[in-house]
């Protein structure tokens, strides 16, 4: 029965499942080159001149700090996406509830979606990685971090990686979405199918404050530390706040839907429709605002960092050390945007039901366009004030410590395409699938969905 609930997910749910699918490509390629990264630029069997220079370009904690970044950025992403591909097969699941599936049976039926998911994407994602870490150790070698007398090799430890971190978050995540709903009474299981759950549970808000407040605490601790320690702990700032963000998401994104549609009423009926959507979906729309605020806080992080030795000093640092974290940066926040455009159009396309109701009621398309757009504007809004405090709280200590004031220099053309960047990224993974749905007839999407 298990492998038939989960053929019918895989059915039924293609573009949750197809997102789920993406998520997992981006995340294995991004391990598996980083992995590959910290092999192939490893000290054994090099020659002692080129280990000395390794050394004192520090590559090799360089590539640790890469991999563990990848890796935990991968978790925190295909978790999330995982988690959202689930929760929309709640109304399935009540239904099966109804007519005596047991818990385990949906439990075991949802594993095998996630291995079903993550295998093939993990593999493609292997061979992308490898290719990926050619290009990469190549810039390397041009910008003098790496000897030429080193070559470049491929190690078979990047596949189990990608397997492990791809396979075990999106089953881990998946069961985790699906055991609460699945140990729920039938009756109760249909009631929340279809008003779906405002409140987080037991442990996500304590967690969540845990996080958030572990780093503000880290962050005042490191202000009174060396410019260097400051440096070091910056990075477990930035992962404690977005862990915190990401827990804490739909109590985050209800009252940014709130504030914005305070100052958006006056706009028209559909200004007002998307804010409460917004406001009574926060769990929905808060799996797209966390990978935004992953993209935003990371590279605001990065960036300032430069662009502000840069104002200070007139140098940004040594050119190799530069080149290598803004290409890291790049590669990280893509991976991460990818992510928070895959869930949007995901969450996007699971609401065509929805979206041809309201053409059935007399909506004019332009209506739920702009709905949709406004819907977009709140999500990229939110992650956009949420990763900007992040950055903030995480540079405070190293920059105070550095250059004797904890406010960072962003240019305002940087701050600018970086806000006009988030957007854009917004509406567009928002707005082409509601370009496709409204294409159809409400008739036909109302028969299919």
């Amino acid at each position: 029965m298990a492998s038939g609930l989960a053929r019918a997910a895989l059915r039924g749910h293609r573009p949750a499942f197809v997102g789920t699918a993406v998520a997992t490509l981006f995340a294995a390629t991004v391990v598996g080159a980083s992995t590959t990264m910290l092999v192939a630029t490893g000290t054994d069997g090099v020659p002692a001149a080129a280990r000395r220079a390794m050394e004192a370009a520090h590559v090799g904690d360089m590539a640790v700090v890469l991999l563990i970044g990848s890796i935990y950025m991968s978790i925190f992403v295909v978790a999330s996406t995982m988690g959202t591909a689930v929760a929309q097969q709640h109304r399935e699941f009540a239904m099966l509830r109804a007519i005596g599936a047991r818990p385990w049976q949906i439990r075991r039926a949802t594993a095998a979606q996630a291995v079903v998911a993550a295998v093939p994407s993990a593999l493609a994602g292997c061979a992308l990685g490898a290719v990926l870490a050619r290009w990469w150790f190549g810039g390397m070698v041009d910008q003098g971090l790496v000897p030429r007398a080193v070559a470049f090799h491929f190690s078979w430890v990047a596949l189990p990686v990608c397997l492990a971190v791809a396979v075990i978050t999106s089953a881990v995540a998946g069961l985790l979405a699906a055991s609460r709903f699945a140990a729920l009474r039938p009756a109760r299981a249909l009631e929340e199918a279809a008003a779906g759950r405002r409140e987080l549970g037991l442990l996500r808000l304590p967690l969540g404050l845990v996080a958030v407040a572990g780093g503000v605490v880290v962050s005042r601790l490191l202000a009174g530390q060396s410019s260097d320690e400051a440096s070091q702990g910056a990075f477990l700032v930035l992962l404690l706040f977005c862990f915190g963000a990401g827990l804490l998401g739909p109590r985050l994104v209800s009252p940014a839907a709130w504030l914005v549609s305070r100052l958006i009423g006056r706009f028209g009926s559909a200004a007002e429709l998307a804010m409460q959507n917004v406001t009574t979906q926060s769990r929905r729309f808060s799996a797209a605002v966390v990978p935004l605020v992953l993209v935003v806080a990371f590279g605001t992080t990065k960036i300032a960092v430069r662009t502000t030795a840069q104002h200070a000093t007139g140098s940004a640092g040594p050119p190799g050390e530069v080149w290598l974290d803004y290409i890291g940066t790049a590669l990280y926040a893509g991976f991460a945007a990818i992510a928070a455009a895959n869930t949007l159009a995901m969450i996007t396309a699971e609401r065509r039901r929805d979206m041809a109701l309201l053409r059935l009621i007399g909506s004019h398309p332009r209506q739920v366009r702009a709905m949709a757009a406004w819907e977009a504007a709140v999500v990229a809004g939110t992650a956009l004030v949420l990763g900007a405090a992040i950055a903030l709280f995480t540079l405070a200590p190293m920059l105070r410590q550095a250059f004797g004031s904890p406010l960072p220099y962003l240019p305002w053309t940087t701050a600018g395409a970086m806000a006009g960047g988030t957007l854009l990224l917004a509406l567009l993974a928002t707005g082409l699938p509601v370009h496709v749905i409204l294409r159809r007839r409400a008739t036909e999407t109302l028969a299919t969905a």
